[in-house]
């Protein structure tokens, strides 16, 4: 046990040995020598203490000291700090009725300067009341500076910014038609849509400076879809509907009074709803020498619910299937595309059989070739006889391609003459077929189209 502890106690006392050389006997030694020198001298400095001059001189050298220390900010009796106040708004004191006043600031920041008590009564007392004074003065541009109101006097402050440059200008009053925009509408509903809104005016009296007048094109209701509480339709009113103002870019015109300042609206809501067909539409290319048999859609007919106009005007649903490289049969779960202004569908998927076989092809002669986006002032005629009609290679399914629901009147052939003017143009023909099936090509990319002047 002695042998494991040697190492040990030989560290330490060689440790011990290096302390008391470097730090224990020279400290000592300094020590003896102060105690020395202080019992040689101690008749002599009370001699010294005891002289009136000293003393006075003494005292008047440590006022000094700390005179300077103060002075230079080294040692501070009263501590000072700093708090910022952000964010506060500016009271303006003006003649409301006659004068519109551009210029100030929406918030001001306020810096508190003095002692940590002081800034806390500061923070504590008072609203913090920023104030631009300008009951006396009249039409004009002037720089003005901005006063803070505050109970504890002891306290400094700094505004940001401290003073404001003001354009004062005499209050006109013009008339306004006044209509209405819908906000929020996302957030009534799905099955609702709002389809008639009546503000219990249409005319407003807008007051401002004839050059902000100037500026406004449009003022408008703010109908809030939002507020609405209904679950079916039927009328609903709200009232304080807020007034903005727009110039001709949209942009909201600020610094204008309106009178009436809020208006009410009586909203009227449709559950307005139709049923629209279900259509399959194919994206891509299917695998070399297949094609489509059959598609099937497990949704025939979806409820559709928005708009009377918006509903009215769709002819079908999409339900998109990608058939790029498909090869066999196939069961396919789909999204159904919801079109623009629609709130609502009764179905939002479906599942597609998907049934392949075989491709085959055939020509079927003798297409009529139209024309679309001709100008007005023109008229078109093909160039030549044969430019009249085109063939049509149409492929698929042996079984499909020959029943009877593939044939010329299934097949439009037309020409893009958009920009075009008098002459005559080679143009590109474009064909489709309204069956997912099939596909069809022209055997003839392009023909010639002559253009007259009416």
């Amino acid at each position: 046990m002695n042998k494991i502890f040697k190492p040990f106690i030989a560290l330490f006392r060689a440790i011990y040995k290096i302390i008391d050389k470097i730090i224990v006997t020279p400290v000592s030694r300094l020590i003896y020598k102060l105690n020395e020198i202080s019992r040689e001298n101690s008749g002599k400095l009370e001699r010294l203490f005891h002289r009136q001059n000293v003393l006075i001189y003494l005292s008047l050298i440590c006022a000094v000291g700390v005179f300077l220390l103060i002075d230079s900010q080294v040692i501070s009796l009263t501590e000072r700090e700093a708090e910022i106040i952000s964010g506060q708004t500016v009271s303006v004191l003006y003649n409301e009725e006659a004068y519109v006043v551009e210029g100030i600031p929406e918030t001001v920041d306020i810096t508190l300067i003095g002692s940590k008590s002081t800034i806390y009564l500061a923070t504590q007392l008072g609203e913090h009341q920023v104030v631009l004074d300008l009951s006396n003065y009249g039409p004009g541009t002037y720089k003005v500076r901005l006063k803070y109101n505050h109970s504890v006097q002891s306290v400094d402050y700094k505004l940001d910014p401290s003073t404001v440059t003001v354009k004062i200008s005499e209050k006109i009053s013009e008339v306004k038609s006044l209509s209405y925009d819908i906000v929020n509408e996302d957030k009534l509903d799905s099955k609702l849509s709002i389809s008639n809104v009546e503000l219990d005016t249409n005319e407003i009296i807008v007051k401002s400076s004839q050059e902000i007048l100037d500026k406004v094109a449009s003022v408008k209701a703010l109908v809030d879809a939002s507020q609405i509480d209904l679950e079916e339709s039927g009328n609903y009113t709200i009232d304080s509907v807020t007034l903005v103002a727009y110039d001709e870019l949209g942009n909201k015109i600020d610094n204008i009074e309106m009178v009436p300042s809020k208006v009410s609206a009586t909203v009227t809501i449709d559950s307005y709803h139709d049923t629209k067909p279900v259509r399959v539409v194919t994206r891509g290319t299917m695998s070399n020498g297949k094609a489509i048999a059959s598609i099937t859609s497990s949704v025939q007919e979806v409820e559709v619910y928005g708009e009377k106009e918006v509903v009215d005007s769709l002819d079908y649903i999409e339900a998109e299937l990608v058939i790029d490289n498909l090869s066999d049969d196939k069961t396919v779960s789909v999204n159904l595309i919801k079109p623009s202004g629609v709130r609502y569908m009764s179905e939002t998927t479906t599942n597609i059989d998907v049934e392949v076989g075989d491709s085959a092809q055939r020509t079927i002669s003798g297409i009529s070739v139209q024309v679309t986006n001709l100008g007005s002032n023109y008229t078109a005629s093909a160039a030549t006889e044969d430019d009249r009609t085109i063939d049509v290679i149409v492929k698929g399914v042996e079984s499909v391609i020959n029943s009877d629901d593939i044939d010329a009147t299934k097949i439009s052939a037309y020409v893009d003459l958009s920009g075009l003017g008098e002459g005559t143009h080679t143009v590109p023909v474009q064909v489709t077929i309204d069956d997912e099936r099939v596909t069809v090509q022209a055997t003839r990319t392009e023909i010639s189209v002559k253009i007259v002047e009416k």
